[in-house]
């Protein structure tokens, strides 16, 4: 097998219970009850964090507080196991409306930190005045106990945290499928855990936390997977929910062979418009001639397959250039520093591409990981579709004919589905939230040069769920309340405030 950074890797498993609540027998809702009447223990938030960065951010406000709430592991078994959902609030600055759950994506993404950012760059927003921000980890993710751990941090700085992809580099056996299934369940609780993070667990969670936080409907922005999460949320408990902003949206029609492929070709999309920038700039590493930049990048990347170059004690292979790339390519903001990092590697250095790969992963200076990859991973087994070896190699070809600049050149074979001997079948079903009745007005964000959730997926879930589609001209991915666009700001705000929507065939611009 090839080695790759958790950043890579991350970025390869983001690509990537059905009914209602009321569907329990009445002697389980008895029993789900003494979780929905829970009281949280706000507190400081001093051993929160898992990551540098975590305790940065969260160290930044010392009126953030934390708490932990219980939840069934098993929500079939509310008397069994049970989990421990990390919680942060930033409290409302002024007359508060309520609660504003946050998700930042992924899947594997911890809220406790988009809403401890958050509380610093929408500090002037009237989102912040009128909103308590409330991160929370989901089930299996950060600072949420049992988190789910399948590779040390010496074990991701050697590049040994591999796990399966039809997009990856390597050859897989059924033997190493097993054995990856079995050291996560080993280290993060068992097999029973494994079985119990996906999507439909997490959106019951998410009802639970609403209670208890005092809310008698839902207020929510997720972004990237967080646009599963809200409508998942709304399919299972359509009656609770006062507004869902969803920004930067999947697709909830797209399974996972068509959702990926679909994605994949976005990306080569930005890597193109990424070196058609590049041609126009004094000695670009991809060369004056966009049109041959894809195969300019393949001639300075593909020896990295099978001979990995050493930088700051880590081990840069194609796998980890593709990634960190790829990872730059999220926001056209990040072009200039894919432009240096490939200058760099021309020259047989790779600093640069290693900080990207690091950063995008979480990696902190004192070489803690997250576990973003690992939660990904663990998350996507329980709701993507399964495929056999035969699938998932003719899922590579197709993967390297949309997204040529991804292709290391050592053919398609031995691709193999990482979760081929997962403990439990997946619980989402595709598609999904479709046909949900007494949904209030929701507010879904598409950004038309976006790699990672391409437009027409945004277009797609606003037509599902019957809710309102805000376009924003731009090249990056994600954008709500982010400090570029005072225009997006101004409707969100007024939406998740006043629960105003915009205009239909509403526009704004990066």
């Amino acid at each position: 097998m090839k080695s790759a950074t958790a950043a890579a890797t991350a970025f390869l498993l983001a690509l990537t219970l059905t009914g209602c609540s009321q569907s329990s027998q009445p002697d389980d809702a008895e029993r789900l009850q003494r979780f929905y009447d829970q009281q949280l223990a706000f507190g400081a938030c001093d051993g929160y964090a898992t990551t540098a960065g975590d305790e940065t951010a969260i160290a930044a406000r010392p009126e953030f507080r934390c708490a932990r709430l219980e939840v069934p592991l098993d929500y079939g078994d509310p008397g069994g196991r049970t989990m421990k959902i990390a919680v942060l609030k930033a409290p409302a600055r002024g007359e508060r409306i309520g609660s504003l759950l946050l998700n930042p994506g992924g899947p594997g993404g911890p809220g406790m930190a988009m809403a401890a950012v958050g509380a610093k760059t929408w500090a002037a927003s009237p989102v912040t005045e009128r909103f308590d921000l409330i991160g929370f980890d989901p089930r299996g993710v950060g600072a949420s106990t049992p988190a789910i751990d399948c590779f040390s941090d010496a074990e991701t700085d050697a590049g040994e945290a591999v796990f399966p992809m039809a997009s990856s580099v390597g050859r897989w056996t059924a033997d190493d499928t097993r054995a990856l299934v079995e050291r996560c369940a080993e280290r993060s609780g068992g097999t029973d855990v494994l079985e119990h993070v996906g999507t439909r667990d997490a959106v019951r969670d998410m009802d639970i936390l609403r209670a208890a936080l005092g809310d008698e409907k839902l207020s929510y922005l997720g972004q990237s997977y967080g646009t599963r999460l809200g409508p998942v949320y709304a399919e299972t408990f359509p009656e609770r929910v006062r507004a869902m902003v969803l920004d930067s949206a999947i697709d909830p029609h797209a399974g996972t062979v068509d959702r990926r492929i679909t994605q994949f070709a976005g990306f080569q999309r930005a890597f193109d418009k990424m070196a058609a920038d590049c041609a126009t700039r004094p000695d670009c590493p991809l060369g004056t001639d966009p049109a041959r930049a894809t195969a300019s990048f393949q001639q300075l990347t593909r020896s990295l397959a099978d001979t990995p170059i050493e930088v700051q004690g880590h081990r840069l292979s194609f796998t980890d250039v593709w990634g960190a790339v790829t990872a730059g390519l999220y926001d056209s903001a990040a072009w200039p520093v894919i432009t240096k990092g490939l200058t760099e590697l021309r020259a047989g250095k790779g600093d640069t591409l290693v900080a990207l790969g690091n950063a995008f992963g979480g990696r902190g200076p004192d070489g803690r990981w997250p576990n973003f990859a690992e939660a990904a991973y663990a998350i996507n087994c329980m709701d993507e579709e399964r495929r056999t070896p035969d699938e998932e190699t003719e899922l590579r070809r197709r993967l390297y004919a949309a997204a040529p600049y991804m292709d290391p050149g050592t053919g398609v074979e031995g691709a193999r589905d990482a979760c081929e001997f997962w403990p439990a079948p997946p619980t989402l079903g595709y598609p999904y939230a479709e046909g949900i009745r007494g949904l209030p007005q929701t507010l879904t964000i598409g950004i038309t040069g976006d790699p990672a959730t391409p437009y027409p997926g945004s277009r797609s879930l606003a037509e599902t769920l019957g809710g309102t589609l805000l376009t924003v001209d731009g090249e990056q991915h994600t954008v709500a309340l982010s400090p570029v666009s005072p225009c997006v700001n101004a409707i969100v705000a007024d939406y998740l405030v006043d629960l105003k929507t915009p205009p239909a065939e509403a526009r704004c611009t990066l």
